[in-house]
């Protein structure tokens, strides 16, 4: 076997990183990620990233498809084909356990499968993906005066806070200044402490399965952050997200940088991400990373557990 591509990685990761907190059931050339403890939950999708570089797929009895069928999407390297009934077989198991129906793929990898979810009546949205060149050199970026970047561990005492600040960041959509700041950052920190949200989160720092970086303030106050979740050399760079109150200041890109850097320097050698608007991928863009393939998922799902 030849060296993998980056699709080949990309697949491999989407289907690894889940591992860390959820179990995997098999619906014939699906897969469902079944979280096992609190926290939001995870997608359905194509299981053939297992052939690729991890030995063959496991075989599932619950498997809805006895072979090719009308309307079904070739499923990548294993050859299986995807129906309409293993997509509701995966539907109907979200479904028991009170979670959204989501999905989400790899365009160029299985094209078809967009039609057969979209026939099943749910909208399908795309992620533009964008990798990191390994060659490009990423120093530290400029920061406001006073403004420190670090990465926290599980006793971090503005872990609370950092954990809220994607709740506000992504509640206003967009690069524009907005009004939440450090008020409306607390009321949401103190409300991530009662419902018991920083604790679990503490130990998936502790592991290393989660890292979790952020700027702060003179004062302590986040002003962006971001995260990854390390596996076999990959990572996706998430969650980068600006106090409203603290945009148009260069903090998400330097907290960007920050991540992969330190992603770098700790043996991953392919680090990714995925944006929604333009303007942000001119941002990483000047950092070195450059277009990489289309995720699809369902529109307005819930961001993947983490």
């Amino acid at each position: 076997m030849g060296e993998p591509t980056l699709r080949d990685r990309i697949e491999l990761y989407y289907a690894t990183v889940p591992l860390g907190f959820a179990d995997a059931e098999e619906f014939g050339p699906l897969r469902l990620f079944v979280r096992k403890g609190e926290g939001a939950p995870y997608y359905g999708g194509p299981n053939h990233a297992y052939p690729v570089l991890a030995g063959p797929a496991p075989v599932s009895a619950g498997s809805a498809s006895g072979g090719p069928a009308a309307g079904s999407a070739p499923s990548g390297p294993v050859g299986m084909e995807i129906t309409p009934a293993d997509i509701a077989l995966v539907r109907a198991r979200q479904r028991e356990l009170g979670v959204a129906e989501s999905f989400e793929w790899l365009a160029e990898v299985t094209p078809s499968l967009r039609a057969l979810v979209e026939a099943a009546g749910l909208p399908v949205a795309e992620r533009p993906l964008m990798v990191l060149d390994p060659h490009h050199p990423l120093p530290p970026q400029p920061l406001p005066e006073g403004v420190t970047i670090r990465v926290l561990d599980a006793d971090d005492p503005g872990l609370p806070a950092v954990l809220a600040l994607p709740r506000l960041a992504f509640a206003d959509v967009g690069t524009a200044v907005g009004p939440a700041g450090r008020a409306e950052l607390a009321m949401v920190a103190e409300k991530l402490v009662a419902d018991g949200t920083v604790e679990t989160i503490r130990p998936t720092l502790l592991t290393g399965h989660k890292v979790l970086a952020a700027a702060f303030a003179p004062d302590g106050t986040p002003l962006a952050a971001g995260h990854y979740h390390p596996a076999r050399g990959i990572t996706e760079i998430g969650g980068i997200g600006t106090l409203p109150t603290a945009r148009r200041q260069g903090l998400g890109a330097a907290v960007m940088a920050a991540l992969a850097t330190h992603a770098r320097e700790h043996g991953v050698h392919t680090v990714f991400l995925a944006y929604a608007e333009a303007a942000v991928a001119r941002i990483y863009a000047r950092l070195g990373f450059r277009p990489a393939g289309t995720t699809l998922l369902i529109a307005d799902q819930p961001a993947r557990g983490q």
